[in-house]
């Protein structure tokens, strides 16, 4: 009898370490795990609320300004969120608080936010929040929650949509620093998504701590943000046109001598939809200098792209006339495209060859593609 039951005694004391040892190890996991799940709770918002309580001062940042709008209900937003300590203040905005703990109840009657004065990023009116007070809003449990919010009359007065990179910032007096949390993807805002934040920005406790370097001088506090605005991009949409609507142009030049002008350029005419002009030197141009005449094409807008097209100079008796073609970009003088030897000077002031008559010297330009290029703008 004494035997089995001191057997059964020690049979309990083994039960009772067991359980002491899984309850340890369950304690553990769930401690370590929650850093991970605190991650995971960076949120978005959307709606309508107005006007601020506190001060906003000076120290130890620079600020801008400009014009308001609303926010509410969050929800949980999945990407690569960076946490970075810098020495740079913020660039776009920043409120300096006197007292946080004062700041944590007056805003009580504020739903529990301080909203600060309208300012200017990228060419968009935004405010900037700051919610103290733990589990608000409903979530945040005990984080501090900042957010931004786009003035809604920015859609309608703009664009219809606006992609924004965010960076929410709170100094740290002990070493003179900036600690950043942001997420790597641009933010979409839009006329029902006004609002976007991070509900667990840094806990609470650190605010009550002087010792952490977040609360400094008898309270203060500095919340900042960085806004990058992405501006909407231009395309080039870049076709090559070869059915052209009025592909011929006659030019004349009456009392033409070589020798009198350095050129001659005709009027602006349009062909194929865009406009031109016709540039004849004759004396020459480069490598025909006082050998040939010279005739080129020039873009009146002085666009470069690809050409193709003939010049003729018109033989006034028989129609013989003289033709030669370019194609290619840009070749010549001032953005055109031409051809230095048209037609030797001699062939020119010879009477039989019809090609100057009563003083009058006439040429022809067929254009027969080109290529197109239109700006869109998103």
């Amino acid at each position: 009898m004494f035997t089995e039951e001191k057997k059964k005694n020690t049979n309990y004391g083994s039960i009772f370490v067991y359980c002491f040892f899984c309850l340890v190890f369950i304690v553990e996991v769930v401690r370590f795990a929650k850093p991970y799940y605190n991650l995971q709770n960076l949120t978005e918002t959307e709606a309508v609320i107005e006007e601020g309580l506190l001060e906003v001062g000076i120290l130890p940042c620079n600020f801008r300004s400009s014009v308001s709008s609303a926010a509410r209900n969050h929800q949980k937003l999945s990407a690569t969120i960076r946490e970075e300590t810098r020495t740079r203040p913020p660039v776009t905005y920043c409120v300096k608080f006197d007292s946080f703990a004062t700041m944590s109840k007056l805003v009580i009657d504020n739903g529990d936010k301080y909203e600060s004065h309208p300012f200017s990023a990228g060419g968009y009116n935004w405010t900037f929040l700051v919610y103290p007070n733990e589990n608000k809003p409903v979530g945040s449990g005990g984080y501090v929650s900042l957010y931004v919010k786009i003035d809604n009359s920015s859609f309608i007065e703009n664009q219809n949509e606006v992609y924004a990179w965010i960076k929410f910032i709170t100094y740290k007096s002990t070493t003179d620093t900036y600690h950043e949390l942001h997420v790597t993807d641009a933010q979409r805002f839009h006329l029902f998504k006004q609002e976007y934040g991070m509900l667990n920005f840094l806990e609470i406790a650190y605010y009550k701590d002087p010792g952490s370097g977040f609360v400094f001088n008898g309270g203060q506090s500095v919340f900042g943000v960085d806004i990058v605005v992405s501006n909407p991009s231009t395309w080039e949409d870049v076709s090559y046109e070869e059915n052209i609507r009025d592909p011929v142009v006659y030019w004349g030049i009456p009392n033409f001598t070589i020798g009198d002008h350095v050129f001659y350029t005709s009027d602006t005419f349009s062909s194929g939809g865009k406009n031109w002009v016709l540039k004849l030197y004759p004396n020459g141009a480069g490598s025909e200098m006082g050998n040939s005449l010279s005739l080129y094409l020039l873009s009146a807008s002085n666009e470069k792209g690809y050409v193709k097209a003939k010049f003729r100079v018109i033989d006034q008796i028989r129609s013989n006339n003289v033709e030669k073609q370019v194609e290619g970009w840009p070749n010549a003088k001032e953005n055109g495209w031409g051809v230095d030897k048209l037609i030797p000077f001699a062939d020119v002031q010879d009477p039989s060859r019809g090609f100057l008559v009563k003083d009058t010297i006439k040429f022809e330009v067929e254009i027969m593609a080109f290529t197109r290029t239109n700006s869109i703008y998103n």
